[in-house]
């Protein structure tokens, strides 16, 4: 009682402090584990553990850029580190007729795994989890039978390029997802489709009622989604130098989701927050990192991830109450 009329008298709700959590926790937590690690992590603020970090973290935060879209509508899509498995399968049939025809198949591969889970939900009305759980598994082992179920080098200069280069001592590949936050950041603060999509998100029945065009926004989600996890397909095949579905893509829809709750998009839709999902990329990385260098068990990670997940959600959904 006391504590709840401290709070009363300082003018300060569980609301307000649940919606400060999840507005600015995460760029909060950050700065923290920036400042313990510098002490207790030897050559952590070094340029060479920038880039490393960056490297891991791209992939999963271009991965969640388009996972934020989906869940902007109030859907999930589960398919994402099979279309990255998909991509990667894709860029050795293809790189005989050089990088970028095979760089554009991987990607139009992803489009059209889009096309495929957005036409379930948008027309066939299947549940999202259901639809591209379903999806899930069958790109999975299609991805193992067009590779082969083996690991093929790729060792094209571009193609390695863009996993591998730097630009101003930073990677190539973070520069490039700079450009995409700032491109999603657009289109869902300034355009016409990104009203849409949250209007969608927020109440889908009235926004059909009112002429919004509610299932090409949903199809075009799925396939944003779908292109962006094959652009990160593309990024770690460059980056390792070889295509190998069947472990690539692993786990990643849950990074990518935990990537867009931690950042403070709300499960339940008509929200979008870019930056939020940036920052949650890279929060989740730098937690993967810390707990790596200190040679804590796998284990022990996943637990500290399932609790900084269940803490997101509980501050979004206090939030989003009336």
């Amino acid at each position: 009682m006391t504590t709840e009329v401290s709070a009363q008298g300082l003018g300060i709700g569980r609301d307000q402090v649940l919606g400060a959590a999840r507005d600015y926790g995460v760029y909060v937590a950050i700065v923290l584990l920036i400042l313990i690690n510098s002490v207790i992590t030897p050559h952590f603020l070094s340029l060479d553990n920038l880039r490393v970090q960056l490297f891991q973290a791209v992939p999963v935060l271009i991965v969640a850029l388009g996972m934020a879209l989906v869940i902007g509508t109030e859907g999930i899509d589960l398919s994402v580190g099979a279309v990255i498995a998909v991509a990667a399968a894709l860029i050795p049939l293809y790189l005989g007729y050089g990088p970028w025809p095979a760089i554009a198949m991987a990607l139009a591969g992803g489009a059209v795994s889009g096309l495929v889970g957005g036409s379930m939900v948008a027309f066939a009305r299947v549940q999202p989890i259901v639809a591209t759980l379903a999806l899930m598994i069958g790109l999975r082992g299609f991805a193992v039978i067009l590779n082969g179920a083996t690991a093929k080098p790729v060792n094209d200069p571009e193609i390695t390029g863009l996993g591998l280069d730097s630009w101003l001592g930073l990677p190539e590949m973070a520069w490039l997802a700079v450009l995409l936050v700032v491109a999603v950041a657009f289109l869902v603060r300034r355009t016409t489709f990104g009203r849409q999509l949250t209007a969608i998100g927020d109440n889908r029945a009235a926004s059909a009622l009112a002429g919004l065009p509610v299932r090409r926004v949903l199809l075009t989600v799925y396939v944003i989604s779908g292109v962006f996890a094959a652009f990160a397909g593309v990024l770690l095949v460059g980056h390792g130098g070889y295509a190998d579905p069947a472990n690539y893509g692993l786990d990643y829809e849950l990074l990518a989701i935990t990537a867009v709750v931690v950042g403070g998009t709300p499960l339940s839709g008509g929200q979008v927050r870019v930056l939020g999902t940036a920052a949650g990329a890279l929060f989740m990385q730098l937690i993967t990192a810390t707990l790596i260098q200190h040679d804590v068990k796998s284990s022990y990670e996943q637990m500290a991830e399932a609790i900084i997940i269940v803490a997101a959600v509980y501050a979004a959904r206090g939030r989003a109450r009336p």
